[in-house]
C-alpha cells in the first residue's frame, strides 16, 4: 500500500522544481517501462497493478490498486504501471554528424515530437537552450513514446555552445534558402527557434545558413508551420539526399 508521503512526492514530480529537488521523474505505461532496463536510466521504484506483466527484476516493484495508480499517474486514464527514475547527468556527445538544436521551444508536445523524429531519423543528440521546456516534464516524456531513451538530450548556454561549435550551423526561418535546392554538409547543427518568436538574436548571429520550407499553396493566409511539423519536413528532405 502506498504511503501518503510517497504519493505526495510522486505527485510533486509534475513540477520542475521538485524533479530537481528529488532528482527524479516519472515514466508511465508498461510498454515504455519495459524498455528502461536497456537504457542508461536508473529505475528506483515501480508501482504496478500487475508487476508480473513487467518482470523487471533489477528494480523494486510494488503491487498497487487501480485507485492508487490514479493518485500517482499524470494520465487521465492510467492503465497499468508507473516507474520512478533518476535524472542522469546533463552530458553531451562531442561528435555527431547531424544534431538538432532547440532555441527556446516551450510546448511539451513539440519537444516530444521532435525527439521522436530524431529517433526515427537516427539523430543521436538534441541540444537545448536552458529555457527550452524540460525533457522530464511528464507531457514531454509521454509525447516521446519512449524515444527519449534513444536520443541524448542536453541543456546548455546556447550562445556559448554554438560559439565553440566547429561545423556549419543551419537555422530555420521564413526567409531562408529553399530546402529543396539546398546542399547539406556532412556534419552540421540544425537549429529551430521558439514557436512564437523564432530564433533569438544571439543565436541568429551564429547561424551559417538560413533555410526555409517554401510555400506552394496559392492561399498565403497561413502564417507559418508548427515547429515539429517543420522539423519533420526538413529532416525528411535532408535524409532523402543522403
Amino acid at each position: 500500500m502506498l504511503t501518503a508521503h510517497t504519493i505526495k512526492i510522486i505527485q510533486s514530480l509534475d513540477k520542475k522544481k521538485y524533479r530537481q529537488k528529488y532528482n527524479l521523474f516519472l515514466v508511465e505505461g508498461n510498454k515504455i517501462i519495459k524498455e528502461l532496463p536497456n537504457s542508461d536510466y536508473e529505475i528506483t521504484d515501480i508501482f504496478s497493478i500487475d508487476p508480473d506483466q513487467l518482470n523487471i527484476k533489477m528494480a523494486k516493484s510494488e503491487k498497487i490498486l487501480p485507485n492508487e495508480l490514479r493518485k500517482i499517474s499524470f494520465l487521465q486514464n492510467p492503465k497499468d504501471s508507473v516507474a520512478v527514475c533518476k535524472i542522469p547527468e546533463n552530458n553531451y556527445i562531442k561528435e555527431t554528424n547531424i544534431q538538432i538544436v532547440l532555441d527556446g521551444i516551450q510546448d511539451p508536445g513539440n519537444l516530444g515530437t521532435i525527439i521522436r523524429l530524431a529517433d526515427w531519423f537516427g539523430i543521436e543528440q538534441i541540444i537545448c537552450s536552458n529555457d527550452t521546456v524540460d525533457l522530464y516534464n511528464p507531457k514531454v516524456i509521454q509525447a516521446t513514446m519512449g524515444s527519449f531513451l534513444r536520443v541524448n538530450i542536453c541543456y546548455v548556454d546556447l550562445a556559448e555552445y554554438l560559439s565553440s561549435y566547429q561545423y556549419p550551423i543551419l537555422g530555420t526561418d521564413m526567409n531562408g534558402e529553399n530546402i529543396y535546392k539546398s546542399e547539406f554538409p556532412e556534419k552540421f547543427s540544425l537549429v529551430f527557434g521558439n514557436e512564437g518568436n523564432g530564433l533569438r538574436d544571439s543565436t541568429e548571429k551564429l547561424i551559417s545558413t538560413m533555410i526555409t520550407i517554401p510555400r506552394f499553396g496559392q492561399n498565403q493566409s497561413t502564417e507559418s508551420l508548427n515547429v515539429s511539423m517543420s522539423a519533420g519536413i526538413i529532416l525528411g528532405e535532408i535524409f532523402s539526399k543522403k
